[in-house]
Formats: C-alpha cells, sequence, structure tokens
C-alpha cells in the first residue's frame, strides 16, 4: 500500500490510510510488533523532473504489491509513505526529516535525481538510516557509508560513460571527429558532460562549442541557433527528463538535425516517440528486451509495469533503465531484510556491504569506493521508434546493430 501525504490545495491529493492510523490509535504497542512496516521518501511528482519521477511512483507501487503478495516483510505488510518533493533538492532535504520525527517510518527509500538524493543523504546521515537509492550520478559525493545504489554506473562515470559512447561511435565506417556539448548545469549530467570534454580531447575529438543552460530553462533556440552553426559529428545532451527533447525541438523549428546525438538521462519514453529523437543515444542498464529480459521476475515486472503505465497514460509503457533501477531498489531493500531478519539501519547496510545482490539488473555489489561497484551500463539507440541496446556488441538486442 501507498500511504501518500496531503499537498497544498490545488496539488494532487495523498491521503492516510485510515485503517492503519485507527490501528495505530487503539494498539500503538502492538502495532509496533504486528502494523506496518512503513518506507518513507519523496519523488518528483510535479516539477521540471516528473516525467521521470511518475516512473518511479509506478513502479513502487507495483513493488509494495509484490512485496506484500510473498507476505511483506519480517510477516508484516509494507506501506510506503510518499511525499511529492516537486523536483527541489531543498524541499527534499525537509520532507525527509518529517517521515522520521514525525511519521516515525521503519526505513527510507531516496527520491529521483542526484540533487535530491544528495539532500535526503545529508539526512539520512544525521539520523544514522540506511539510504537506498537509484539515480545518483556523482559517485565521489557519496560521502555516508549506509547509502547504497542501485544505478551500477561504478565509481568513475564521468570517464567511462563518454568512454564507451565513444567506443560505440568509433566502430562505425565515420566516426566523430568533431563535438559540441550542450549541458544543464544539474549536478550528475554537468559532471558527467564536463568528463566528455577532457576523454573527447585525449580520443583527438575536436570539441566545436560547449555551452551550459541554468536547469529550469525553457528556452532552447539560442542554443540550437549555436549548434547548428557549429555542425559537429556528435551533439552531447547532457540533459535529463524531458530537456533533450526540448533542445531537438528547437533544433527541428530552424531546419536541423544532428548527425548523431547523445542524451545523457533523458526521459525515455518522450524522446522514443519524438521524430527527432530518431538516432537518439543514451545509457542502460536494463532494457525490456533480450538479453536483459529473460527471468520470470522481469517477465511479470514488465506485465504489471505495462499495465499500470497504460493506466496511467504515460508516453511511454514498456519497462526501461528508469523503471528498472526503481524496481531494484526495493529488491535491495526486500533481500536485505529477509537476510538478516531485522530493520537495524546498521545491520542493514553492513549486510549490503558484505553481500552480491541477484537484482533484475544482474549481481549487484556494494565493496568498492562509495559503495560503488561494478559499471554495467550498456548504451541504447531509438531505432524504428524504439528503443534498443547497440554497444557492446555481446549486450545488443538481436539482429540490431549502431547505425
Amino acid at each position: 500500500m501507498t500511504q501518500r501525504q496531503p499537498k497544498p490545495a490545488g496539488r494532487r491529493q495523498f491521503l492516510h490510510s485510515a485503517a492503519a492510523l485507527g490501528a495505530a490509535t487503539a494498539l500503538p504497542g502492538a502495532l509496533a510488533q504486528t502494523g506496518p512496516i512503513r518506507i518513507g521518501g519523496t519523488l518528483a511528482l510535479t516539477g521540471p523532473l516528473s516525467a521521470t519521477g511518475l516512473i518511479h511512483e509506478l513502479v513502487g507501487e507495483i513493488q509494495v504489491d509484490f512485496i506484500n503478495e510473498r507476505g511483506g516483510l519480517l510477516g508484516r505488510k509494507v506501506e510506503w509513505v510518499l511525499k511529492d518533493d516537486q523536483s527541489k533538492p531543498d524541499l527534499t532535504r525537509t520532507l525527509y526529516e518529517q517521515p522520521i520525527t514525525v511519521d516515525k517510518v521503519d526505513l527510507l527509500i531516496g527520491p529521483y535525481a542526484t540533487g535530491s538524493i544528495l539532500a535526503a543523504m545529508g539526512v539520512a546521515q544525521r539520523y544514522a538510516k540506511l539510504l537506498v537509492h537509484h539515480t545518483f550520478g556523482i559517485p565521489n559525493l557519496a560521502k555516508y557509508d549506509q547509502q547504497f545504489p542501485t544505478w551500477a554506473l561504478g565509481p568513475a562515470p564521468q570517464t567511462s560513460v563518454p568512454a564507451q559512447v565513444f567506443d560505440a561511435l568509433a566502430s562505425l565506417p565515420g566516426p566523430p571527429k568533431t563535438i559540441a556539448i550542450i549541458t544543464s548545469k544539474f549536478p550528475s549530467v554537468h559532471f558527467v558532460s564536463l568528463g566528455a570534454r577532457e576523454v573527447a580531447q585525449q580520443r583527438g575529438i575536436k570539441e566545436l562549442l560547449f555551452l551550459e543552460w541554468e536547469f529550469g530553462n525553457r528556452d532552447y533556440g539560442p542554443i540550437a541557433a549555436r549548434v547548428k552553426d557549429a555542425n559537429p559529428d556528435l551533439v552531447w545532451v547532457g540533459g535529463l527528463g524531458l530537456e533533450g527533447v526540448q533542445v531537438l525541438d528547437a533544433m527541428k523549428k530552424i531546419d536541423y538535425q544532428p548527425k548523431n546525438h547523445f542524451h545523457h538521462y533523458p526521459a525515455p519514453g518522450p524522446l522514443m516517440k519524438a521524430h527527432e529523437g530518431r538516432g537518439a543515444l543514451s545509457v542502460t542498464v536494463y532494457e525490456d528486451l533480450p538479453p536483459f529480459n529473460t527471468s520470470p521476475t522481469a517477465a511479470r515486472f514488465a506485465k504489471a509495469f505495462t499495465e499500470r503505465a497504460t493506466k496511467a497514460n504515460l508516453p511511454d509503457t514498456q519497462v526501461d533503465v528508469q523503471a528498472a533501477v526503481s524496481f531494484v531498489a526495493w529488491q535491495l531493500i526486500e533481500a536485505a531484510v529477509n537476510a538478516t531478519k531485522s530493520l537495524d539501519d546498521k545491520l542493514l547496510a553492513n549486510w549490503l556491504r558484505s553481500n552480491t545482490v541477484e537484482t533484475l539488473e544482474g549481481k549487484l555489489r556494494f565493496n568498492g569506493p562509495g559503495n560503488y561497484g561494478d559499471d554495467l551500463q550498456r548504451i541504447k539507440q531509438v531505432q524504428d521508434g524504439r528503443w534498443v541496446t547497440v554497444w557492446p556488441a555481446a549486450w545488443a538486442t538481436p539482429g540490431v546493430k549502431l547505425r
């Protein structure tokens, strides 16, 4: 069950579970032992990150149902106390105080996107709480020893991501020789975009243009014009959410289509469906395609996600990387609680650092720098109106290759 918190007038309403609250009032001692296990967190349900935040909300609801169907955790049902951080890290910090001090949740789960996760991490550290999160993009800022990432990007994405992108493009008959790097100042994408500048220089790829914009920008016309004038072989878009689609739309208005274009953390559905998105490249750790989706767990999740995404009118009803890493966050919590038979944050953290966990992404470990393990990222591309994996070749969708 998802226990959604009230919002100011005019916003989506999140209601308390009356039954749970009634039981808490009547039997507070018994509830501590037999009542629901409450997991608190926030997501960007409104604001510029909401297109992707809503995917994570849907996945969380599915996972809570799945876990409860299996008997819950420690024989108790699970409730998700979810608040809307409105895509604002400062608000996220405040909201993560409330589940701990007011709602008295048992465990925490992280929000969406690096800025908000960093804010939540500070609160978790102050109260010595475990924080499992799914979309943190700057590993060297993860200083807290009880935080655990589920996007398996390794400890140095600022070099590994551009290296893999350039390796993939180097396999083409005419690999890019020039690049334009345009990026939001949002922390994670900006961090990797700066790394891309260095890796491009090391590879002998000439930088024709480097431009930045403030997160929340809506006018991409001047940026599109500068890119068109530069006319690079590759446009690196350090954007997240809908920013990449907005950049391409601005380019379309001036009759420009990039030869090659990479988007770091896009809203996958809108980019895939946009005509200008054809040929777009991005990173992934999971797609609902072979060789990723061969397990019974993957099949059941895909069916549930498609059904709920269709009802929610999401632009893409197929499981993608964002949905997968969100699913894995709940898998980690369930695995750690079941293994330790405990809700003690320190005990759970010690178990995660000491064990490999089988997940939808594959086997994850957390004994590297900042609790990061292996880099399991691959490159995907929009081809014929769908995302397919293209690199490395061993992970390419059957019958598909990079274009």
